[in-house]
């Protein structure tokens, strides 16, 4: 890509002729060969900085000495220097050809493993659909479309059919696994019906188009026919049989005597089997029934339970007692304490017309 991007451009001094005549023609020259080697590697691709470098020397003999004789750069370098690669088709230390030939490999329904590389085995790994070593082949559930010398198409048959010879479920020539052929037609094996089945002791089959499968029985049975308590072999221990179901037994109600006996603890039945538990109003504590009450909390004081706006209230109250004071003194014609009383009234005032005061006033009128 760097080649074809730099095939018509020159040094860009303006000058050519003379750029030509005095550095060489630019098509052959390092500065072109410089500007397609920065465009090779994208930035963060570190592999490919790391090939690059460690190339550099066989890049610019191939450059300056080779170019004529070996016009495929990738042939030259990769495959026959570096010895990194194989032409296509082709694999393995020795480049040797794919099953099927390197012009087509794998009838081209498939792929060489090791295709182009120095590694692998040069066996068909075939696409779906395709068989045989060379991939030429339908495969297992497929059927032949049409072929000529070059190609070959294959389609499913009918899921049923192993082999067919077209897509209809009359066509099959041998069944899949789980189903039995039957004048051309795959008939679906009942597994369970025929005891061909091998479900554990406790599970019981369920036939499937070409299968079964194992399902686990109730909680209530030891060996079920079925699903649900109605078709157990035998009781689970917890159960009774009730005609032909097994139905849980109440442990707290069938019991003669208690069957729990702690102190407080009553009786609750579960699914085959009953738990202790505590009575209403009581908790579980190191393994005993407590009542359940909160841990005694300390004592309160005085001021505990006294609210913001309780508070509030109390400091003009307080106030309210002190310019009371102040009045007594003030009235008996002293200067100082009839300043201080003024000031004091000042301030009560300018607090009753802010807007807190109307919260605090409906506060205190309310008791609260």
């Amino acid at each position: 890509q760097g080649l074809e991007r730099t095939e018509h451009e020159g040094f860009g001094g303006g000058n050519t002729a003379w750029e030509e005549e005095k550095l060489s023609k630019y098509q052959h020259s390092e500065t072109r060969l410089l500007e397609v080697l920065e465009g090779v590697c994208a930035p963060s691709d570190f592999a490919c900085h790391q090939l690059l470098e460690r190339s550099e020397e066989h890049v610019e003999q191939w450059w300056f000495h080779e170019r004529q004789q070996h016009p495929d750069f990738f042939q030259w370098l990769c495959v026959d220097r570096l010895m990194l690669c194989c032409p296509p088709g082709t694999y393995g230390p020795d480049c040797r050809s794919c099953a099927g030939g390197p012009r087509q490999p794998c009838s081209g329904n498939g792929r060489c493993d090791g295709d182009g590389t120095r590694r692998g085995t040069g066996l068909c790994v075939c696409s779906p659909g395709y068989g045989g070593p060379f991939c030429a082949e339908c495969g297992d559930g497929y059927y032949e479309v049409s072929r000529n010398k070059s190609h070959l198409m294959c389609a499913e048959c009918y899921q049923a059919c192993g082999r067919c010879t077209g897509p209809e479920d009359s066509s099959c020539l041998r069944c899949k696994r789980g189903w039995v052929l039957h004048e051309h037609r795959c008939i679906d094996i009942d597994e369970c019906g025929t005891e061909m089945a091998h479900c554990r002791a406790n599970q019981y089959c369920v036939n499937t188009e070409g299968s079964y499968e194992c399902r686990d029985c109730s909680t209530a049975c030891i060996g079920c026919m079925g699903a649900g308590p109605a078709r157990c072999k035998k009781c689970n221990k917890g159960y009774w049989r009730d005609g032909a179901k097994c139905l849980d037994v109440d442990e707290c109600a069938s019991a003669e005597e208690p069957v729990c006996t702690g102190v407080q603890e009553v009786c609750e039945n579960t699914e085959g089997s009953y738990r202790c538990v505590c009575a209403q109003g009581h908790v579980r504590r190191d393994g005993q029934c407590v009542e359940d009450k909160p841990p005694d909390a300390p004592e309160k004081g005085f001021f505990d339970d006294v609210t913001d706006d309780e508070v509030v209230v109390l400091q003009q109250m307080f106030f309210g007692v002190m310019i009371c004071a102040l009045a007594t003194l003030a009235a008996k014609g002293d200067m100082v304490f009839t300043a201080i009383f003024i000031g004091a009234v000042a301030a009560m005032a300018g607090y009753w017309l802010s807007d807190r005061s109307d919260r605090v006033l409906d506060g205190f009128m309310k008791g609260r």
